[in-house]
């Protein structure tokens, strides 16, 4: 597809800057603080975490969670992962997510930051794999950036897919797929694709629940 070199070059940026990679969380308060909202999400039974990174999410979810399958393509990552998630539920997979295929259900599925990483054209498949990934009644669960985070990111101009540009210490830049989603425009987008979804705000970023449409408890919470 056009965006696979962009891809690529995303993979290479999140494997070249796995030292790197926790910074954010400790120069920033409201990310530290939507942390925290792990607490408040219908997280529970056997979790699917998806994009898992060096581990940030999946400590808190392993504490809600039956059991957490935490999935990355970056080696560098998950070896840090790995060293900071000490638990006999958690398990690591090395993959690429948009070839790879859940190889049963879960009652989750996560992901923080990860969505705005996805090609808009290539939205419709990564939700059909979520879907396929949840059990009778399971819900997929999302933290990302909104629109105002964009103020923050090099944005690349009249790029064929929203990109953006990521330096590291070294003084070594990459592109990485960055699509700041409207929670509205999301909302409906998901509808569209059979979805029923809850997205709220919180600062720049935004907080979602997600069925697929027919799938909906009478049980649920409100993100």
């Amino acid at each position: 597809m056009a965006d696979d070199a962009l891809l690529a070059e995303q993979l290479a940026y999140y494997r070249a800057g796995a030292a790197e990679y926790d910074r954010p969380y400790t120069e920033y308060q409201g990310l530290r603080e939507l942390l925290t909202a792990v607490d408040d999400l219908p997280i529970a039974g056997h979790v699917l975490e998806l994009a898992c990174g060096t581990g940030q999410w999946t400590r808190l979810l392993a504490a809600r969670a039956h059991s957490v399958t935490a999935v990355d393509a970056a080696s560098e990552v998950l070896a840090l992962a790995r060293a900071r998630t000490a638990s006999s539920t958690v398990e690591f997979l090395q993959a690429d997510l948009f070839a790879w295929q859940p190889p049963r259900r879960y009652d989750t599925v996560f992901f923080a930051f990860w969505l705005s990483h996805v090609p808009p054209a290539r939205l419709p498949a990564f939700w059909n794999t979520v879907a396929g990934a949840l059990a009778p009644g399971g819900r997929a669960v999302f933290v990302d950036d909104g629109p105002a985070m964009a103020a923050e990111e090099e944005v690349v101009a009249d790029h064929p897919v929203p990109a953006a540009v990521r330096r590291l210490d070294d003084g070594s830049k990459y592109r990485i797929v960055k699509v700041f989603h409207d929670a509205r425009t999301l909302t409906d987008d998901l509808t569209a694709l059979g979805w029923s979804a809850r997205i709220r705000t919180v600062a720049g970023n935004f907080i979602g629940i997600a069925e697929p449409a027919g799938n909906v408890s009478t049980s649920d919470q409100s993100p």
